[in-house]
């Protein structure tokens, strides 16, 4: 289904008193406002296909009504979010839960909801239907190299999709490692990864990348090939230019500064972007900013000094997109949170005094350093997030908007009460 203009401004005017007096109020006390509005507006998150439905844990899954049950229905879906807020305008997807029967065809569905195709995933994490060897003990590091060229040989199929589709990049994350010691050979394992990913790297166009992401632990709990960023940096540095690593924000054990990580790697030229999530004990993949937000918040400063300091285009130059799952939430109202949540923490890291900040870190006024961060911080910067969507045609409210508009209960009228979404 599809999201009326004529209902989205009608939800806006019945806001557009309250939000005017809350913007005017914030907006005030910002210095470079213009600016930050422009980039507020430009700024795009995607959405993977594999988040439209129920997620579930290693126990079980309570599927909900009105999931998609198809690549088309997710496109739809998407296209409801991206109405919405008009800050989610592409979609990622992964292979083989999500192949395009007809790349023409979704191609078009796509440009209909005002979206396009960003990063494609590959999946060596699962054994599919009718695979000929399993990936039981490893894809790309297995011992056996029959195993890694099927592998392979996978990731090259899912980059001749994405050419199809337009993106132009292949994220790849591995499940492979080992569960006891003497399991595993570390240094072979890394090697066979090295030597595998040579090939999908050897298979990519020109104009394409490839982002190596990293887990320190799950489904193996006594190592993982690629565990942490280092590994990661040390295997894109090994393979090229068009190499670089992916953070997932809940691939770290806990109390990691996620925020030093990206800055070293924005700092050498090979942070390739983002899958945003939360957690609280471990890999839980939880709605963006539900648990640390001022974690976020440090992270976009970052990102923001770091970027403008190397000439970087926000809203293109890396890859933003959400990786979670929705265990007990409608996931579009999980998702539509998401955004929000990251849309702020950038809005936040978009007003920090840098000027102040780095004259205080050169006078080591460690104090004052705190209060200029937290006084960016502590802002209510949703109005400035509300006004960007105000702008470019979205809603002032979009969670509120979605559930007055009953979205949920319209797909479950058109889908049905029990569906199972794909590729879950």
């Amino acid at each position: 289904m599809q999201i009326e203009k004529y209902k989205i401004d009608e939800a806006n005017h019945q806001l557009s008193s309250k939000h005017q007096r809350q913007f005017d109020y914030v907006a005030a006390d910002v210095k470079n406002l213009d600016e930050v509005m422009q980039k507020l507006s430009a700024f795009n998150i995607t959405i993977p296909s594999w988040a439209l439905g129920t997620g579930g844990t290693r126990f079980g899954r309570f599927s909900g009504g009105g999931e998609p049950r198809s690549l088309e229905e997710k496109i739809e879906d998407v296209g409801v979010i991206h109405a919405l807020n008009k800050s989610s305008d592409s979609i990622s997807l992964h292979i083989p839960w999500d192949i395009p029967k007809n790349a023409n065809d979704i191609k078009a569905l796509a440009a209909q909801n005002g979206l396009r195709f960003d990063a494609v995933n590959s999946n060596t994490f699962q054994d599919q239907k009718d695979q000929q060897l399993s990936y039981k003990y490893g894809s790309l590091h297995h011992v056996d190299k029959a195993v890694r060229k099927q592998a392979v040989e996978h990731n090259i199929e899912v980059i001749k999709y994405g050419v199809e589709l337009g993106s132009n990049a292949l994220s790849v994350w591995l499940a492979d490692g080992s569960n006891f010691p003497g399991q595993l050979n570390f240094r072979n394992a890394f090697q066979n990864t090295l030597e595998s990913l040579q090939e999908i790297y050897e298979a990519l166009p020109d104009d394409w990348k490839v982002w190596v992401e990293y887990k320190p632990y799950e489904p193996n709990f006594y190592s993982t090939t690629i565990g942490d960023w280092g590994q990661s940096l040390l295997l894109a540095t090994k393979l090229g230019p068009k190499a670089s690593t992916l953070v997932d924000l809940g691939h770290h054990l806990p109390n990691t500064n996620i925020e030093q990580i990206v800055s070293l790697l924005l700092m050498e030229g090979r942070l390739a972007g983002f899958h945003f999530n939360d957690s609280k004990y471990g890999d839980d993949d939880l709605t963006v900013g539900s648990i640390n937000p001022y974690q976020l918040f440090l992270i976009f400063n970052e990102l923001v000094e770091g970027m403008d300091a190397r000439g970087m285009i926000h809203s293109k130059d890396l890859g933003w997109m959400i990786d979670a799952s929705h265990n007990v939430k409608d996931p579009i109202e999980d998702l539509i949170q998401s955004v929000e949540a990251i849309k702020i923490a950038y809005a936040q890291a978009l007003i920090v005094d840098t000027e102040a900040l780095k004259q205080a870190q050169l006078s080591n006024d460690v104090a004052q350093a705190q209060e200029i961060l937290q006084t960016a911080y502590r802002t209510d910067v949703r109005p400035l997030v509300a006004e960007a969507r105000l702008r470019t045609g979205g809603a002032l409210s979009p969670l509120a908007a979605y559930r007055s508009f009953d979205v949920r209960k319209n797909l479950i009228k058109e889908r049905g009460e029990k569906t199972v979404a794909t590729g879950l």
